[in-house]
């Protein structure tokens, strides 16, 4: 089996409010082949949000350029729990879509990385509960009644889930409705939706997002046929990475990712990574191409 792509590009987001660099900041890996036709890593650590979304789409144009298609994949969250469209009574007939819109409506990131995560996350609660729920986690100072530093309770059954699907498959991932604190992707899910969005409507059918454009099952060449690069979750928990010495984590986080997919591609065994597991049910596949998401790998 030819590879499906020839370029893998990892991002590992932030949702810091300041310019920030080295630990804990946007890290972006690239793994493609260079003159001499061989797979060369290069990596990129833009201080603001917005400069890695200036950098993301010089590689992707210089990809298209090439002709290389590209895997991206962004370590947070693209859809959330079942439910939450509905919940918002937000329109249309696709809910992941539906909410992307509403996020990026709502969602203020300035370029010097200053943001309203917090409100975002505060204003979903007025909307949905009246109360500090189901979004949690803020600095002191940024605690408001419909949002407080620590979760206030568990989830009911008539709750949306706090975990999605995929989380739940990928052993250990956190649930988006926390927004600070260690291990939380439900800010950088506010702040980085929209920024792939934004990639994605500038790119068009070109661009595809998974599984929502895709479909959640196995992807051939025919499927990507006119395809310039597909957009996924990742979860870099999901491999152990050996930093070298005197490296950041994150770095080499992003590079073991990138070096891992390039790895199953080749074997031809990437493929078979963008369809559900032999145990997933139809409700779980559903939910997971209509608003969800899934974590590839997972």
């Amino acid at each position: 089996m030819p590879r499906l792509f020839s370029a893998y590009v990892i991002v590992d987001w932030s949702a810091a409010s300041k310019p920030t660099t080295g630990a804990d900041s946007v890290w972006i890996g690239v793994l493609k082949r260079d003159v001499r036709f061989r797979m060369a890593f290069e990596s990129y650590n833009p201080p603001t949000r917005a400069e890695a979304e200036k950098r993301l789409a010089i590689i992707l144009d210089d990809l298209k350029k090439r002709s290389e298609r590209a895997l991206v994949g962004f370590d947070f969250p693209l859809g959330f729990p079942r439910g939450f469209a509905d919940a918002l009574k937000l329109p249309g007939e696709r809910p992941w879509r539906a909410a992307w819109d509403q996020i990026d409506k709502m969602a203020k990131d300035k370029a010097d990385n200053t943001n309203n995560r917090f409100g975002v996350g505060a204003e979903i609660n007025r909307r949905m509960t009246g109360g500090p729920f189901p979004f949690w986690g803020c600095p002191p100072k940024d605690a408001l009644t419909t949002l407080q530093p620590k979760r206030t309770r568990e989830h009911g059954p008539d709750d949306l889930p706090e975990f999605r699907h995929a989380d739940l498959a990928a052993k250990g991932a956190a649930s988006i409705w926390k927004l600070y604190y260690n291990g939380s992707v439900g800010g950088q899910a506010i702040l980085g939706i929209p920024a792939v969005k934004r990639l994605k409507m500038a790119r068009g059918d070109a661009v595809r997002v998974w599984p929502f454009e895709t479909g959640f099952k196995a992807l051939t060449e025919a499927d990507l046929q006119g395809v310039e690069a597909v957009l996924a979750e990742v979860y870099p928990s999901l491999i152990k990475p050996q930093p070298a010495p005197g490296e950041v984590k994150d770095l080499a986080q992003v590079r073991a990712l990138a070096e891992h997919f390039a790895r199953l591609d080749e074997a031809g065994k990437l493929a078979a990574q963008f369809g559900p597991g032999k145990e997933a049910g139809a409700d779980v596949v559903l939910d997971a191409e209509r608003e969800e998401g899934w974590i590839l790998g997972a």
